[in-house]
């Protein structure tokens, strides 16, 4: 085997330049399919971390009447509805695909939270418990979290993130200051932000509408103070941690299935908790850019057809150029499968080699595209030594033929050639 492999390369390197040109489709294609790969496989990443985030893999579990959440500033509840309790919670803390749950409740803070003449409009007000900053990965930048004595005893104390402290004190230190929410007075601890910040790569208008979050800001204050505020029980929501990306979707599932099996058979129809469905959606766009990567890799995969039956040529020229030589080694006792050998493994370095440069063009080719068209692009190093591995495979394919003609070759006859 190594002697054939030697052999391929001196005879690769006496016909350089017919070497090159026969490697060329090879090249090309492969070249080709490294980069469509290369480039979509980034695009793909781009869409899921758009949609998800950087890495916190959080799901929202939230009511909802029919296809819409509900918005408590113009819905009313059924008396009967799901209060979710720290059992429940516990419930759904234990599935394997969640590491942490936490609930909380929120209204959308239109005209209610004030500063002096400051208004806070279209943020979020929130009311959450002990783990949810935990969940989405949050940290107190300054000042201090709520402590287990601010649930206990009720305290109007609240927590605003970076967004909703610039909006209502712009000129002003907020910590220790005193908001109105709803007319009732809350003093600032702490502003919260998030541990990793991460902001969507947007490339086009309808990138900004699907991935960027439009909200004002958000407000924090205690599940226990809530309703000091609104006075009534209202519906919660449920946000959990997947323990990693893939199981999102089945934690969310999983969680919706518990709460809706604690709700009144008499509200079902109308009310279901559902979870938020960013991974199906993300899995969706990656499916369609696959389908358009397969149908770019078909179009690609001509140009290793080509490569091939070049192959094929230059190895048949080959056999009729070494006809002599042929016919010697099986006047000495060379047996058919040895003169077989030889001339696959010939036309498998050739292919070998071409799959190499090409591989390596390509890798170049993506990265040239990326830069261009400011899009990201990811290699896929298995996926490169499989590129390898099927250019080695056409050799052995464009090569049989060659190589069955060179065995079968009468040595009488290859001796007699001129």
């Amino acid at each position: 085997m190594f002697e054939n492999i030697r052999l391929a390369f001196h005879g690769i390197w006496g016909h350089k330049l017919r070497s090159l040109l026969t490697m060329l489709g090879i090249i090309i294609g492969i070249s080709s399919i490294i980069a469509i790969v290369s480039t979509l496989k980034g695009t793909n990443e781009q869409i899921k971390q758009n949609l998800i985030g950087a890495g916190n893999n959080s799901v929202v579990v939230q009511l909802y009447n029919g296809d819409m959440p509900v918005d408590l500033s113009y819905q009313t509840l059924p008396d009967d509805i799901v209060v979710i309790s720290e059992e429940i919670r516990q419930e759904i803390e234990d599935l394997n695909e969640v590491e942490v749950a936490s609930l909380y409740t929120s209204r959308n803070a239109y005209d209610s939270i004030y500063y002096g003449s400051n208004s806070l409009s279209g943020g979020n007000l929130l009311g959450i418990d002990r783990h949810y900053f935990n969940v989405y990965g949050y940290v107190i930048k300054r000042g201090r979290d709520f402590m287990e004595d601010d649930f206990i005893r009720n305290r109007k104390v609240v927590i605003l993130d970076e967004t909703s402290a610039s909006t209502l004190f712009p000129d002003e230190d907020p910590l220790d200051k005193t908001i109105e929410i709803l007319g009732e007075p809350f003093t600032i601890i702490g502003i919260s932000a998030l541990g990793s910040r991460f902001t969507p790569t947007i490339n086009s208008l309808e990138d900004y509408y699907t991935y960027m979050n439009q909200s004002s800001g958000n407000v924090y204050i205690t599940s226990s103070a809530w309703p000091i505020i609104y006075r009534y029980d209202e519906s919660q929501s449920v946000v959990v941690r997947a323990k990693d990306t893939d199981s999102m979707t089945g934690a969310g599932k999983k969680t919706a299935d518990i709460l809706n099996d604690y709700m009144s058979l008499e509200i079902e129809g109308a009310f279901i908790f559902k979870s938020q469905s960013l991974l199906e959606k993300a899995k969706d766009l990656q499916d369609l850019a696959s389908s358009a990567q397969s149908q770019l890799i078909w179009i690609a995969s001509i140009s290793l057809l080509v490569g091939g039956i070049g192959v094929m040529n230059i190895m048949l020229v080959s056999v009729t150029e070494r006809i002599r030589e042929i016919g010697l080694k099986k006047a000495l006792g060379a047996r058919k499968s040895l003169i077989l050998w030889q001339f696959l493994t010939e036309a498998a370095v050739l292919t070998s080699l071409g799959g190499i440069i090409g591989v390596g063009g390509g890798m170049g080719l993506a990265v040239f595209v990326s830069k261009i068209s400011q899009t990201p692009m990811s290699i896929s190093m298995p996926f490169a030594a499989a590129a390898v591995l099927f250019s080695m495979l056409i050799g052995v394919i464009f090569g049989l033929l060659p190589a069955v003609k060179a065995a079968n070759l009468n040595p009488i006859d290859a001796l007699r050639h001129q």
